[in-house]
This record gives C-alpha cells, sequence and structure tokens, in this order.
C-alpha cells in the first residue's frame, strides 16, 4: 500500500501506552503546548509524533489541534471504551466508522440528539483508508475480536443499563467513551484523515467484573501491536 502519509500522529489514552512509545520510537525531540508533552520519532521508519490526550472532550480536542499545527496528516487515536452494542465483550475492539457526540442534546430546540445546532456535520466519519488499516491490523492480531461502528462520545461516564440501552438503540452506538468525537471533529475541520481505535474495558453499564488495572495494562499493549501493524502496513 502506497502511504500518502509523511508525518503520523498518535494519541494514546493510557500512560501505558504512551510508555510502550517511548519505547519503540527512536525519538528526535520533544515540545511542550498547553501542558501537553508531545514527542516526535520515527517507529518502523515512518516519522511520527505522539501524546498522551488527558480525558474528555476539551483536553482531547486542544491536544488534536495542536498534533495538527505540529505538522501530521493523520491522527490515529487508541485507548479503552465501554461497550455498548451487545454483541461485544470486554476486549474485543471497535474500529471507527464514525464518531457522534452523545451529550450534544438539544432536543428541547427541535434538533436531534448529537446534532450540533447550525452545523452541516455533526457526525464525522474516520478515513475510509486507515479503518481499512486499522480493520486489518486487529484481523491479523485478534482474529475475530474487532468490529467497525459508530464510537459515541460525551463528557460522562455511562453506568447504567439503561443509559447503554438507549445509546444503543437511539444513536446506533458500538461504544461510549470521552474523547473520540471530539479528535474527529477538530479532524474534519481541518481536512485531516483520523481513526479511532478502541477497546472494550467493560460494557458500560458498571457490571462487568474485571481487574481493570490487569486490563488497561493488556489493553495497552494490544492497543500498541495494532499502531505497530498499522504504521508498517502505511
Amino acid at each position: 500500500m502506497t502511504s500518502a502519509y509523511s508525518k503520523i500522529g498518535i494519541i494514546g489514552a493510557m500512560v501505558e501506552e504512551i510508555e510502550l512509545l517511548h519505547k519503540h520510537v527512536e525519538t528526535t525531540g520533544t515540545f511542550v503546548k498547553a501542558g501537553i508533552t508531545y514527542v516526535q520519532g520515527t517507529l518502523h521508519g515512518r516519522e511520527v509524533v505522539f501524546c498522551k490526550s488527558g480525558v474528555g472532550k476539551v483536553n482531547a480536542a486542544v491536544c488534536t489541534q495542536l498534533l495538527i499545527d505540529a505538522g501530521v496528516d493523520c491522527v490515529l487515536f487508541t485507548g479503552v471504551a465501554g461497550a455498548v452494542d451487545p454483541s461485544l465483550n470486554i476486549g474485543d475492539i471497535v474500529v471507527s466508522t464514525t464518531c457522534l457526540q452523545h451529550d450534544m442534546d438539544c432536543t428541547p430546540l427541535g434538533f436531534a440528539q448529537g446534532q450540533i445546532p447550525f452545523q452541516e456535520v455533526s457526525e464525522f466519519i474516520a478515513d475510509p483508508q486507515l479503518v481499512e488499516v486499522a480493520t486489518n491490523a486487529c484481523e491479523r492480531l485478534f482474529p475475530g475480536r474487532s468490529k467497525k461502528g459508530k464510537v459515541l462520545s460525551g463528557d460522562q461516564f455511562i453506568a447504567s443499563r439503561e443509559a447503554v440501552h438507549k445509546l444503543y438503540e437511539d444513536l446506533g452506538g458500538a461504544c461510549t467513551e470521552m474523547e473520540g468525537a471530539a479528535l474527529a471533529q477538530v479532524c474534519v475541520m481541518n481536512g485531516i484523515p483520523f481513526v479511532v481505535i478502541r477497546a472494550m474495558s467493560d460494557n458500560a453499564d458498571g457490571s462487568a467484573h474485571v481487574n481493570f488495572a490487569e486490563f488497561t495494562v493488556e489493553a495497552a499493549i494490544h492497543s500498541h501491536q495494532i499502531i505497530e501493524d498499522m504504521i508498517q502496513q502505511l
């Protein structure tokens, strides 16, 4: 596959994942803006810039814009999420087809849930090539454990079955988290291709019996493996 990307931006949501990138990226420099440390270097011979965004849509938006300002021409985002699609299990991976802010709610004014008032686009489409590359990586590394779908984002930790059911039935979400749609909106506003890749840490209903600390380490390793595979494909 011939790549159109000369500098690849990578945003990780987990400290553990960023530590793995530090170990594998040949660093050429760092810079700090808005309290976020950006690391520049090469991975499998490709120029990359990576960082940790912090939690929430504002952190993700600021982080993404500064990454784009640093000259990246695509953005890959990885982290964990809560499963909304009932077919997903803990450890499964969602590759974004689109991203939507589920907590954008102006329904009293006649807008649909998730619709940004007076804006042409509210559901942000991931780049088809990056989606294909991410899906290929997931299927090669974790056969039968990945799914393409809509990533829902909001500054809320979803912890009830009722809320999960509503996000699935009303918005068709595959998973829910706190950053992806903000990153997606910034990328679309700048004309930068993106994809969001999320490992399922729970069923977003507060009922999952899982050692989250242990899973976070596992998810970070899996996320890093997917990123490395994608970089080699690109």
